[in-house]
């Protein structure tokens, strides 16, 4: 998949895993928090695959649906489809929408909770 350098290395410096897909649901980029959090998985390897392949059945199902839902109307494009208590950390899934407002895919984004305790502009 083509990224252009700007968005690539927004979504590589990400520390949370990013998992972008076609509407085939066919895994298009990972970024290197992905690649490292789905390592047990695959990682890597995964790319070019179908994303429903790593799910169960019932989860496949919900995201055929949220996927629909993405191509239904141009206003559809944010879903939370889980938290994890022991991480404390929210996942979604985002519409990615072409110039036209055509459903291009979807991506998966987690986002922590844990209040981040470094110091403020730290440069060392």
């Amino acid at each position: 998949m083509e990224l252009s350098p700007y968005f690539k290395s927004i979504v590589d410096q990400d520390p949370t895993s990013v998992v972008i897909c076609n509407p085939e649901h066919t895994i298009l980029y990972m970024n290197p928090a992905a690649v490292a959090n789905y390592a047990k998985r695959g990682g890597a390897e995964l790319i070019g695959k179908s994303l429903l392949d790593c799910h169960n059945p019932e989860s496949c199902r919900r995201i055929r649906e949220v996927s629909a839902w993405f191509a239904s109307d141009v206003s559809h494009n944010r879903v939370h489809t889980f938290y994890n208590e022991k991480q404390d950390k929210d996942v979604y899934m985002t519409a990615l929408r072409g110039e036209d407002g055509r459903l291009i895919g979807y991506y998966e984004k987690h986002e922590y909770r844990t209040r981040d305790a470094s110091p403020f502009y730290d440069l060392r």
